[in-house]
């Protein structure tokens, strides 16, 4: 092959450059879904104390799971982020299978936040609210990479420790757990584009107290 005819098969064209990223793109994308499925599920790494413990709902055995830690001394006290309005510990406990009287006093239910940003920002009140250091971060594993880069975001002087949850429902379905882990890793890319800041803060955004 003559220098000329080499220096022509490897001219950078509009068409050669889009050919490129169009083979690029969605290798980038499938090299970062393996990523993000290896962070999700990772085993959990939790101390055997913490000054605190906090659930962000919406999936299957979270609050059970941050009660039953309460229980057994894994904190000093509780936030339960984005709990529905007109829930109360009493029924949470229930479901736990937990006596609630003996945990009332230290556990606080945070009826703010309706996302994961809003989690951050409840979850980082609370927390200067009750000089909390350490957190043990409960949520579903296809969440946890989100709901940790959004909690170190407001929470950047705290650590962070994870306890992710498998729902009952995906614990046998491997192929309902990777629908649920693309749909999350979307969400990350969303996250980490800035996208979500363009949204409106959750309605009725505020500090929050600690249970009566």
């Amino acid at each position: 092959m003559t220098t000329r005819a080499a220096r022509r098969e490897f001219t950078l064209t509009p068409t050669n450059v889009l050919m490129a990223l169009a083979g690029a793109v969605p290798l980038a994308l499938a090299a970062g879904f393996a990523w993000f499925v290896a962070i999700a599920e990772r085993p959990a790494a939790a101390p055997d104390h913490a000054d605190g413990i906090v659930v962000l709902t919406g999936g299957g055995d979270r609050v059970e799971t941050g009660l039953h830690l309460l229980a057994s001394g894994r904190a000093d006290r509780l936030l339960v982020s984005g709990v529905a309005r007109g829930s109360d510990l009493a029924s949470l406990a229930r479901l736990a299978g937990i006596d609630p009287v003996p945990l009332a006093a230290r556990v606080t239910l945070g009826h703010a936040a309706s996302s994961t940003r809003g989690n951050a920002v409840e979850s980082a009140v609370w927390a200067r609210q009750n000089d909390v250091h350490s957190l043990i971060v409960v949520t579903g594993f296809y969440h946890m990479p989100r709901a940790m880069a959004e909690l170190s975001g407001t929470l950047p002087d705290v650590a962070l420790y994870r306890m992710p949850v498998v729902p009952p429902i995906l614990r046998n379905d491997h192929m309902a757990s990777l629908r649920r882990l693309a749909v999350e890793y979307l969400k990350y890319l969303a996250m980490e584009a800035g996208l979500f800041r363009l949204l409106p803060p959750d309605p009725g955004q505020r500090p929050i107290g600690a249970m009566p």
